[in-house]
């Protein structure tokens, strides 16, 4: 139940992320649905070993190079998908910060109404 209200609520912050920032379009729910199924699997398959590969940079940038790498999995599920469209890497960049703090504030919310056991 909490992996469906995740993913409902995520599709719903992207439609968020769309709806204040330009540089984001999302055609409607259910291209929010897929894309935010994408933009998870993504971070689950592939931002893990990005994440290994760019550590030496990562450290050299104290961190902040994790925000190019999220940036680049948004992009990617935008190139991937129809319906769901990013305008370029600097509107990645805003688009998937603004979709990350939406994010910590979802999690944190579910946390409080499905607590662990």
């Amino acid at each position: 139940m909490k992996l469906i209200t995740k993913w409902l609520l995520s599709a719903m912050a992207l439609l968020f992320v769309a709806y204040v920032y330009t540089g984001v379009e999302v055609r409607n729910f259910t291209a929010a649905l897929v894309a935010a199924f994408v933009i998870g699997l993504f971070n689950m398959v592939v931002r893990p070993a990005l994440v290994v590969l760019t550590l030496p940079v990562t450290v050299l940038t104290l961190g902040l190079f994790l925000f190019v790498i999220n940036a680049l999995m948004f992009w990617a599920a935008a190139t991937v998908l129809e319906g769901f469209n990013v305008k370029g890497f600097l509107p990645a960049l805003v688009g998937s910060v603004i979709y990350s703090a939406i994010g910590v504030v979802i999690d944190s919310a579910l946390e409080r109404l499905f607590p662990k056991k």
